[in-house]
């Protein structure tokens, strides 16, 4: 992931919907949710919605199947992982093993 890459899926996360978007869709993976339940859950009107997951998903870190007449949609995790690696790629000055507390976490989420 260059640095351009990594300001644009900052940026899609960087909105209050977008992010309650995102984390929730983490919570349901591998399977997503169609785009009716993300409404119903978050009480985000559809319209407004779809402009939300549509910035998600320019940026990479969502990705849709349609199954008949609905759409589903669930997290690029491995989006998520290349930003993790570009904002860590310098960690430590190249030390990996002063890292460990930082990689600990990342294997460790918090609730």
């Amino acid at each position: 992931m260059d640095q351009e890459r990594a300001v644009e899926t900052f940026t899609a996360l960087a909105q209050e919907s977008r992010l309650a978007i995102y984390r929730l869709l983490v919570r349901e993976e591998p399977h997503g949710l169609p785009v009716g339940e993300i409404s119903r859950r978050l009480d985000i009107v559809p319209s407004t919605l779809s402009g939300h997951l549509g910035v998600l998903k320019r940026a990479g870190l969502l990705k849709s199947t349609r199954h008949q007449r609905e759409i589903h949609y669930a997290t690029n995790l491995d989006a998520m992982g290349d930003l993790v690696r570009f904002m860590l790629e310098d960690c430590c000055d190249g030390k990996v093993e002063n890292c460990s507390e930082i990689a600990s976490l990342i294997g460790n989420p918090r609730s």
